[in-house]
C-alpha cells in the first residue's frame, strides 16, 4: 500500500519534531551539568582520549542539527545529519557492550534512566525513524520506479552509514592506544577491583609493613625498631617478638626490619649492617658489617639485597646489588638519570619483583620508572600518566657546611608504589584531567601499568579511614595491604576484573 504525499509529509514533520525535541532537551542538559557531562566522556573506554573535545562537540552539533531541521530549506541535511550522529552513537553504544573492557555510566540527559541495552534499542528506533523520514523525503513524488534516483539514495544512504560506524572504530581505536601508550593524564575509573575489605585499629600510626608472604603481613615500627608484629588474613594480631641485637657495638640511626620469607633482614644503612635470621624463630646473625652506606635496603633472596646507596666520587644516588655473604657488590651509576643535584630529584621506591626477576625504581618526583636486571643492566624506562616529567625542586646550598636543602617542599608525583605479577600499583599525588575534587579528597588513587609493554591500565580507589589517606601499601597475589593512619587496611584484589581490564 502506498503512502499519498500528505502522510509522507506528516511523518517527516514528526521524525523532525521528535529529533528536535531529543537534542535541544539532551544539549541543554549536557550543557547544564557539563562537568560532570566531560568527566563521564572522560571515562569512556572508547573516546576518553578525546574528551577535551568531543564534550563540547557533541551538545554543538546536537544544537546546530536542531536548527537544520527546523528551517524547511535545510530539512534535508538535517536529517541526514541526525542519521549520521545517530549512527555514531549506535556504533558506540554496540562497541561498549561487545568489546569494551568495561561498561562505563551513561552521559546524562534522557538516557540516564536507561541501561546501555536500553540505550541500543532506543538509538536504533532513532536511526530507523531517520531513514525512514529520509526515504519519503526524497520518494515524496510518485515515481518510485526511478531507477537511477533508487540507486543514488542507496549509495548515499550507505555511504553515510559506513562513514559512521568507520569513524567510530577509528576513533575507539586511536583512543585506545593514546590511553594507554601515550596518556596525558586521563584515568579510567572502571568498576573497582577491591573486594571484601576488612580493617584493623592498630592503635598508632608508627607502623610500617616490613613484609607479605603466606597469609601474613609483618609490620615494623619506627618507635619500636626491633618490635615485628604479626598479622593473619582475618586482621588478627597473631605474634609479637622482639629481635635482640648487639646495641652496644654499633651506634644504630636508622635500623628497619625487612621480611623476605622464610628469612627476615635487619639493617641501618648509616652504619651500615645487615643481619639475617629466620622468621621460624626471630634470632639473628650478623652476616655484613657493611661497606656502602645506603638510604634504602630490599631483599632479593637469602643472600642478596639491592640498595640506593650514595657515589664515593660524585655523592649522587646509585643501583647496587650487595652479596651479603660473600660481600661482591654491583653497582651502576648510569642507571638512574639525574636532573638536577643527583641526589634529591632521585628520590623514590625501590622493588623487586619475584616472577619478572627485575628490579623496579619509581621516581618520587617525576612520572618515569625504570627496570633493571640483576646485574643492574637497563631493561627498559617507563612513564606514568602524570605530565610532569622535570621534577618540582627547590635547592639551596648552605655555604658554610656545604650542605644542600629543599628550600620549600617538593611536589609529589608518586607518593606510595607496590609490585605484584608483572603490574606496577602506583599512588599518584597528582589529580588527572576530568576528576572530581571530591574525589581526591575522600580516597588515595592507585593506577595501575603493565610493566611488560609499560601501558597504562586502569585506576581505582582507597577511600579514607578517619580523614587519613593510604601511607604505603603492598600486594601479593590477590592481597592488598594498605596502611592508612593507625590502620592496617585488608582488601581482596578480583583477578577476573583485572586481567578484563588488561584485553
Amino acid at each position: 500500500m502506498k503512502l499519498n504525499t500528505s502522510y509522507k509529509s506528516v511523518i517527516i514533520e514528526g521524525v523532525c519534531l521528535l529529533y528536535v525535541l531529543l537534542f535541544v532537551y539532551a544539549a541543554t542538559s549536557k550543557l547544564l551539568d557539563f562537568e560532570n557531562f566531560q568527566i563521564q566522556i572522560g571515562q569512556s573506554p572508547l573516546i576518553s582520549a578525546f574528551a577535551s573535545y568531543i564534550s563540547w562537540l557533541i551538545p554543538l552539533l546536537e544544537i546546530v542539527i536542531c536548527l537544520l531541521l527546523i528551517i524547511p530549506q535545510t530539512r534535508v541535511i538535517g536529517l541526514l545529519a541526525s542519521y549520521f550522529l545517530m549512527v555514531m552513537f549506535t556504533t558506540y553504544i554496540f562497541i561498549i557492550l561487545n568489546y569494551s573492557s568495561f561498561v562505563p555510566c551513561s552521559c546524562g540527559g534522557i538516557l540516564e534512566k536507561l541501561n546501555w541495552t536500553q540505550h541500543l534499542f532506543f538509538n536504533c528506533t532513532f536511526t530507523v525513524l531517520a531513514a525512514l523520514a529520509l526515504y519519503f523525503r526524497f520518494f515524496k513524488e510518485k515515481n518510485f520506479t526511478n531507477k537511477n534516483k533508487i540507486v543514488k539514495y542507496m549509495g548515499a544512504f550507505c555511504a553515510i552509514t559506513i562513514l559512521g560506524i568507520s569513524m567510530v572504530i577509528f576513533l575507539f581505536l586511536l583512543s585506545e592506544k593514546i590511553v594507554h601508550f601515550h596518556n596525558s593524564s586521563i584515568r579510567r575509573f572502571p568498576h573497582t577491583p577491591l573486594e571484601k575489605n576488612m580493617k584493623l585499629d592498630l592503635g598508632v600510626s608508627s607502623y610500617y609493613i616490613a613484609g607479605i608472604d603466606d597469609n601474613k603481613i609483618y609490620l615494623g615500627n619506627t618507635t619500636a625498631p626491633l618490635l615485628i608484629t604479626v598479622v593473619n588474613q582475618k586482621m588478627q594480631i597473631i605474634e609479637k617478638k622482639r629481635i635482640e641485637i648487639d646495641w652496644k657495638k654499633y651506634k644504630f640511626r636508622g635500623l628497619r626490619i625487612s621480611v623476605k620469607a622464610p628469612y627476615f633482614f635487619v639493617t641501618d644503612g648509616t652504619v651500615p649492617i645487615t643481619y639475617r635470621g629466620k622468621i621460624s624463630n626471630w634470632k639473628v646473625e650478623l652476616v655484613r658489617p657493611g661497606r656502602e652506606y645506603f638510604a634504602v635496603a630490599v631483599p632479593v633472596d637469602s643472600a642478596s639485597i639491592v640498595i640506593r646507596s650514595h657515589s664515593s666520587i660524585t655523592g649522587e644516588s646509585i643501583l647496587g646489588v650487595v652479596n651479603i655473604e660473600t660481600g661482591k657488590t654491583i653497582l651502576n651509576p648510569a642507571l638512574l638519570t639525574k636532573q638536577f643535584d643527583g641526589v634529591f630529584d632521585l628520590d623514590g621506591q625501590l622493588h623487586y619483583n619475584d616472577k619478572m626477576q627485575r628490579i623496579i625504581y619509581l621516581y618520587a618526583y617525576r612520572n618515569q620508572y625504570t627496570l633493571a636486571d640483576l646485574k643492574l643492566n637497563l631493561v627498559k624506562r617507563g612513564n606514568t600518566i602524570d605530565t610532569i616529567s622535570k621534577a618540582k625542586l627547590d635547592i639551596v646550598k648552605i655555604e658554610e657546611s656545604h650542605v644542600r636543602k629543599l628550600a620549600k617542599p617538593p611536589l609529589f608525583v608518586n607518593k606510595a608504589s607496590a609490585v605484584a605479577d608483572h603490574r606496577l600499583f602506583v599512588n599518584s599525588a597528582i589529580p588527572g584531567k576530568f576528576e572530581k575534587d571530591a574525589l581526591w579528597k575522600s580516597a588515595s588513587i592507585i593506577d595501575v601499568y603493565n610493566l611488560r609493554d609499560k601501558s597504562y591500565q586502569y585506576s581505582f580507589c582507597i577511600y579514607n579511614i578517619g580523614g587519613d589517606k593510604v601511607r604505603s601499601f603492598v600486594i601479593e597475589d590477590d592481597n592488598l595491604y594498605a596502611l592508612i593512619g593507625s590502620y592496617l587496611f585488608h582488601s581482596k584484589l578480583s583477578r577476573k576484573k583485572m586481567e578484563q581490564y588488561e584485553k
